[in-house]
């Protein structure tokens, strides 16, 4: 459907247009190649924070409760892990161990829970209650590392009968989903 102008329009635009000059040629641009960015210096105060996803412990802030999702993950599923819903396949218990110590084992659980294929897992960390100054530190801790591990989905506070705010329930990424796993290549290109 095209749409013809009236006749005084028509004019007035040829006047408008009448200076013109019609492009060479109708192609577009051909390609350049252009230049790799070259990366401006950053002052010693902008350099990246302690951790690698642009996050340092200081930043995190703890209250009571635990609660954290990465993004697109569906708000269904967040629900079903604050509620309890989704069967807690794994068990680590924190009590009692040291930071440093708790991180040690804390790789390896994952480690474990990876090789196990496990999908929810919960991480008693305390209430703080036995800490200096009665303050939570594993679970301070707890809240930071669990956000920069890529195979943490979402993480919350456990429900009262399994802990409350003293544990915690962590959704892991299924395994099969791992961006870059040989595996999942295999399976798809052959099924």
């Amino acid at each position: 459907m095209s749409k013809q102008l009236p006749p005084g329009e028509r004019d007035l635009f040829r006047s408008a247009v009448a200076d013109a000059e019609p492009l060479a040629h109708d192609q577009a641009e051909p390609y350049r190649r252009r230049r790799p960015p070259i990366p401006i210096p950053q002052p010693a105060e902008l350099a990246e924070p302690d951790g690698p996803h642009g996050l340092s412990e200081g930043e995190v802030e703890t209250g009571d409760f635990l609660l954290f999702a990465r993004p697109g993950l569906q708000k269904r599923v967040l629900d079903d892990l604050q509620r309890g819903h989704i069967e807690v396949d794994i068990e680590l218990d924190l009590h009692g161990l040291t930071a440093q110590v708790a991180h040690r084992v804390l790789g390896q659980f994952f480690a474990d829970c990876a090789h196990m294929r496990v999908r929810c897992a919960r991480i008693i960390h305390g209430k703080g209650f036995g800490s200096a100054g009665r303050q939570p530190v594993l679970k301070c801790k707890l809240n930071y590392w669990l956000r920069l591990r890529e195979e943490v989905l979402a993480f919350c506070s456990a429900t009262r009968r399994d802990g409350g705010t003293g544990a915690t329930y962590v959704l892991l990424r299924n395994p099969d989903k791992r961006r870059g796993d040989a595996r999942v290549r295999k399976t798809n290109a052959l099924g």
